[in-house]
């Protein structure tokens, strides 16, 4: 990933990288789909980064409680 967790905004508590590459930080925990991860219009989310798509489907981390 291309931000380090000192960067990644506060109010981000989960991580999660979808099939393009794209590491995306939610403050709730997101629902996954096909391609990728969504909040489901609750809650906020940013773009942290990207790097090579490796086991997306498995890179949803919860980083703060």
């Amino acid at each position: 990933m291309s931000h380090s967790l000192d960067s990644i905004p506060d109010w981000v508590c989960w991580i999660a990288q979808d099939s393009s590459g794209a590491w995306w930080g939610y403050s709730v925990e997101p629902l996954r789909n096909d391609k990728g991860w969504y909040e489901n219009e609750v809650g906020e989310y940013a773009l942290l980064g990207t790097t090579d798509p490796l086991d997306w489907p498995n890179s949803l981390k919860r980083i703060k409680h």
